[in-house]
């Protein structure tokens, strides 16, 4: 007798059913939630109070609805923002050349396409394929595993609002490599309020074995790892333009009480990725674990922040 799995719904009604998972679980004052918040980080999830970083994204998660998160969480919509923030001109350094976007993997112009680029769907994570010769692909199985990507509805099981009403597409762009070939190194960089406070370096993102290391702004290798990741052997050379890096992230986030933005350093040039809200659902586990009480004190909680930028920005704009 066969059993029955989500997999086996309809993609339209698994949004419902998340909904009513959701709905019985806010009943119950989230209790499967805190029983899985407490068996992954080891202590009591606090949602009336919440003070360590990952309490907070898990409330963000359940009570921030700014229109900008849906926004800046697809991969495609998200550049309008970056050119908005940035500026056209920064904003055409920084973002990877994009070579086609579409609703319909079969529409995908693989003859017209260069030896090397990613294939990837704007609306959730750790969904991609990178070509290194084009020569030696078959664009039919491509063409079907971004069909199954669409019909993905990311982060709706882990109460992620802001995937929820992206518009699926696919996405293929420039595949970044340095002169030696390798991919660049991957920096994320922790933002509070418009400014950066902590920054992960990651080496062989793509790979089984990630490497990680936590620096502050200074470059200085932080005594921090993370259950399950394997730590830098040492510490790495400081990025060329890390400042700029830092400046960059800071005007990114400064729509948000705390994002993460995501850059690529290629041989000294700064490549935009994507900005993350819910940094590991809000279930990253740090040793010591008073890392994560201390990385919460810099995101002051404020319901409806970006209602209160906008008034500011009003009163600016009148004064001026």
């Amino acid at each position: 007798m066969k059993t029955f799995s989500m997999r086996h719904l309809p993609p339209e009604l698994h949004k419902i059913h998340a909904d009513l998972k959701l709905f019985l679980d806010k009943k119950r004052n989230y209790k499967s939630l805190k029983i899985l918040f407490r068996k992954k980080l080891g202590y009591k999830l606090n949602l009336e109070h919440p003070q360590s970083y990952n309490e907070k994204i898990i409330w963000k998660k359940l009570n921030d609805r700014n229109p900008l998160l849906t926004v800046t969480a697809d991969k495609y919509a998200v550049r309008d923002y970056i050119k908005e923030v940035l500026g056209e001109k920064t904003a055409d350094k920084i973002l990877i050349p994009l070579y086609y976007v579409t609703e319909n993997p079969e529409n995908i112009p693989f003859t017209d396409l260069p030896e090397k680029f990613v294939v990837k769907p704007n609306h959730g994570s750790q969904m991609h394929i990178i070509i290194k010769n084009k020569n030696n692909i078959s664009p039919e199985q491509i063409i079907k595993e971004c069909k199954k990507w669409l019909k993905i509805n990311y982060g709706i099981y882990n109460h992620e609002w802001a995937y929820r009403n992206i518009r699926r597409k696919i996405i293929v762009e420039k595949l970044l490599e340095t002169k030696s070939g390798s991919l660049p190194l991957d920096y994320k960089l922790f933002c509070f309020h418009g400014e950066c406070k902590l920054i992960r370096a990651q080496i062989n993102r793509f790979d089984k074995e990630v490497l990680t290391g936590y620096f502050n702004t200074d470059w200085k290798l932080l005594n921090l790892q993370r259950p399950g990741y394997k730590s830098i052997p040492s510490a790495l050379d400081k990025p060329e333009k890390l400042d700029e890096m830092i400046k960059i992230a800071g005007k990114i986030s400064s729509q948000f009480d705390a994002v993460r933005v995501d850059l690529y350093n290629c041989d000294g040039k700064i490549y935009f990725g994507e900005l993350t809200h819910y940094d590991f659902c809000g279930l990253a586990r740090f040793e010591p674990e008073s890392f994560d009480f201390e990385l919460g004190k810099y995101w002051k909680l404020q319901p409806k922040y970006w209602l209160t930028r906008k008034k500011n920005q009003r009163k600016t704009q009148l004064i001026q």
